[in-house]
């Protein structure tokens, strides 16, 4: 496993951590999931890819929640992960579990139908 990857996993325990018990923001709602993050390979930036459960108007408000909230994340994770650099913390929405929800949905009224 290369550094990078170790970080990457490192930094997403500690960022779902903070989003859980450390933000207390009203937007961002319970059912929130750091899916993966990729760390650039000189450690200067770090793309959390986020998951969340709601509707479109809770995701916006919460991806907007969680950019405000990229700066001091990104301090409390220089104070949990010991490295010469903490990597600027980027938010995107990841929406992979909802297509694949859709998509299993999807392949259920196929075979549903079919048997009709």
């Amino acid at each position: 496993m290369e550094r990078t990857d170790r970080i990457s996993v490192e930094i997403q325990k500690e960022v779902s951590d903070i989003i859980r018990n450390s933000i207390k923001d009203p937007r961002i709602p319970e059912m929130i999931s750091v899916t993966r993050v990729e760390v650039t390979k000189d450690l200067r930036y770090a793309k959390v890819y986020i998951s969340i459960y709601g509707s479109e108007e809770e995701k916006k408000n919460a991806m907007t929640a969680l950019k405000g909230a990229a700066g001091f994340v990104r301090r409390e994770i220089g104070q949990r992960i010991q490295l010469r650099y903490t990597p600027e913390i980027v938010f995107k929405e990841d929406n992979s579990i909802e297509q694949g929800l859709y998509i299993s949905k999807l392949i259920d009224e196929i075979m549903h139908s079919e048997k009709e």
